[in-house]
């Protein structure tokens, strides 16, 4: 059974990365059933936290934080899931890079811009039309 955790795995890890594979403690992995079952105590964990995340994606509840917080602790024993993380921050730093380009940032505000007009002119058209009238009565 390959559970991806071999320290002697080597990857091509850029600057400031860790290198792959476990991080659980030496005397932990000096010994295989002690080893197993540590890797099987972090995937239960990381399962219960991940499956937490997807129940508050419909809910109130900050899913997506809680995901990655699953997989970070599925990171700490397993390589996919270190492998996931390291892409996953790379396309958000990639993609905070180009929310921060001044086109960007200028297109953006154009069309929150139209966006707000547009919405006032039919908010004054409504108002216009009908009257600004309160669905309830306050005199009861």
């Amino acid at each position: 059974m390959n559970t991806g955790s071999d320290e002697d795995k080597t990857a091509e890890t850029s600057e400031g990365e860790q290198p792959l594979g476990s991080r659980a403690p030496e005397f932990i992995k000096a010994r295989r059933t002690l080893h197993l079952s540590w890797q099987v105590g972090v995937f239960i964990v990381g399962l219960a936290v991940v499956v937490a995340g997807v129940i508050m994606l419909p809910l109130p509840g900050p899913g997506w934080l809680v995901i990655f917080a699953g997989m970070a602790i599925w990171a700490t024993e397993f390589v996919w899931a270190q492998l996931v993380l390291r892409w996953t921050k790379r396309k958000v730093t990639e993609a905070a890079q180009r929310a921060l380009d001044p086109e960007v940032r200028r297109r953006n505000l154009i069309l929150i811009t139209t966006g707000l007009v547009i919405t006032g002119v039919l908010l004054g058209v409504y108002l216009w039309k009908f009257g600004f009238v309160m669905p309830w009565s306050i005199a009861q």
